[in-house]
């Protein structure tokens, strides 16, 4: 299991902004911070901005900053938000919009044993991220490395 990119700035951007609670953070604040695109981070704010996990605020004095407190926002709610695919092969993905089943043509698709075995082991991954929040995972360290924002 290797998660995209887009969770991974996601998350990045979380973290940022769990640090920041006490001030209005820029779009690229955050991108400067972690070395990412700016357009890039627009399409993964805003994603976050309409699941909740991320306000923004328009206007010149606006910004980002968490949609609700670092320590109700759950990894694995993340992740399962931010992620489109979590089927581990092609027998587990969900069928597509026009409702046909993408089981990669696998001729064992109804009898196969590891399609469980992979599931299980993919919600016990899911369940662990759901045992941490935010900010169970923001550290000190990280405070220390990303409470100075690089100057615009």
């Amino acid at each position: 299991m290797r998660l995209t990119l887009h969770t991974d700035y996601a998350l990045r951007t979380l973290i940022y902004l769990g640090i920041h609670t006490d001030r209005l953070t820029s779009i690229r604040e955050v991108a400067q911070a972690y070395g990412i695109s700016e357009n890039h981070l627009i399409k993964i704010i805003h994603r976050l901005g309409q699941g909740g996990f991320v306000e923004t605020i328009r206007g010149r004095n606006g910004g980002l900053r968490l949609g609700r407190p670092a320590a109700t926002i759950l990894i694995g709610d993340v992740v399962r938000y931010t992620e489109e695919d979590m089927g581990l092969v092609a027998c587990m993905q969900p069928p597509d919009p026009e409702g046909l089943n993408r089981r990669g043509g696998c001729i064992l698709s109804d009898v196969c044993r590891l399609r469980g075995v992979l599931h299980e082991a993919l919600g016990l991954f899911i369940s662990v991220l759901d045992r941490y929040t935010l900010a169970d995972v923001i550290t000190d360290r990280e405070r220390r490395l990303l409470d100075n924002p690089l100057s615009a």
